[in-house]
């Protein structure tokens, strides 16, 4: 049996040629590889796609457009239940409020993320989503929801995915992102958020979405309790979900994205994990997510270490100016832009700003 030494090198080799690794193999990187191997492996996969020295960015705001919600985690710090004190629910000028100060620092891309609220049916949104649409035209992009919102909105509303997702998409919806993912398996979901919907629902819903011509992106959290175990199984699944996109003629996973959770004022609780696990775990998804073109780096939990990441497969990051639902929990927003890009400056990368992808899917209903 060859020594760990040897079996890193044939790893190596594997990776630089190209050649997709499986769990197995990954676990062993990630148990026995120095950070310097990580590193550099992640940089040979990402150069497949970008410059080396290349880096992107966008200056986005999350609109928390209601803090109601029924889902009821325990790594949230941010909901309220149906009529407890404290709930709210955003008026239309609020949100514009919002985006107006948003184009007026230069960003263009919005996030509108909220919750399971129950008193808002699927037609809110859908009038939200083309009255922004309306307004704004093409001087901001939106990404809708998350999945895990579509999937509460088409159970709410008693419509299937397919449904929902054509009703969202004649609204002028373009993105709905792979947020309310966290961990995609079911033994961490019945720990954390037995309310939510389960890992085989939420593929199935994922899947609608990209049928109905609606862009997405995917997304992961780590940092509560998982194994690693359950790390790889939530990169497994991603990977074989974008491989059926393109198997099928879909464009798929614009990007994926890794952020850590932050435990403040959360049921859950515990302590933040160190920014070098998440680096190392950042170039392990690059080096296995061989079909992803796009890996985010997030300055929203990281703050400055998020730019490090650069250095270990990431190629994008955005400069967000708020999130309830992170700040609530410990997020530290930095709106000094510019003392921000001068980070990754620093560290060598020609940092560039990338417009969100605006215009509609050809041939989308």
């Amino acid at each position: 049996m060859p020594d760990r030494s040897q079996r890193l090198s044939e790893l190596a080799r594997k990776v630089e040629a190209g050649t997709r690794i499986d769990v197995e193999e990954a676990a062993a990187l990630w148990r026995h590889a120095p950070d310097e191997l990580l590193r550099r492996l992640a940089g040979s996969v990402r150069a497949r796609f970008h410059r080396p020295e290349r880096a992107t960015y966008t200056v986005m705001r999350i609109i928390n457009y209601t803090n109601v919600c029924v889902a009821q985690c325990d790594y949230c710090a941010f909901y309220v239940l149906p009529n407890q004190d404290g709930g709210y629910v955003l008026s239309r000028e609020d949100v514009f409020a919002k985006i107006d100060e948003l184009l007026a620092v230069g960003g263009d891309l919005v996030g509108f993320n909220g919750g399971f609220n129950p008193r808002l049916p699927l037609h809110y949104y859908a009038e939200l989503f083309r009255a922004v649409r309306a307004r704004y035209g093409e001087r901001v992009e939106f990404y809708a929801l998350t999945i895990a919102e579509f999937m509460y909105l088409a159970d709410h509303a008693k419509l299937s995915f397919h449904e929902a997702a054509a009703q969202l998409r004649e609204a002028g919806v373009y993105w709905i992102t792979g947020g309310g993912s966290e961990i995609l398996t079911e033994d961490f979901r019945r720990r954390h958020s037995k309310f939510k919907y389960t890992v085989a629902q939420y593929f199935e819903a994922w899947k609608a979405v990209v049928e109905a011509g609606i862009r997405t992106t995917a997304t992961m959290v780590i940092g509560f309790d998982e194994t690693l175990e359950e790390r790889l199984e939530h990169l497994q699944r991603t990977r074989d979900f974008q491989d059926w996109c393109l198997a099928n003629g879909h464009p798929g996973l614009f990007s994926f994205l890794c952020w850590t959770f932050k435990p403040y004022g959360t049921p859950l609780g515990g302590a933040e994990l160190a920014p070098e696990e998440y680096l190392r775990h950042m170039a392990l998804a690059r080096v296995f997510l061989d079909n992803v073109k796009h890996f985010r780096t997030s300055v929203l939990t990281l703050n400055e270490a998020a730019f490090r990441a650069l250095e270990y497969g990431a190629d994008d990051f955005d400069l967000p100016i708020e999130d309830e639902v992170t700040q609530k929990a410990g997020a530290r927003i930095d709106r000094d832009l510019d003392a921000l890009l001068a980070i990754p400056r620093r560290m060598g990368f020609a940092v560039e700003y990338r417009h969100p992808e605006r215009a509609p899917l050809a041939g989308a209903a």
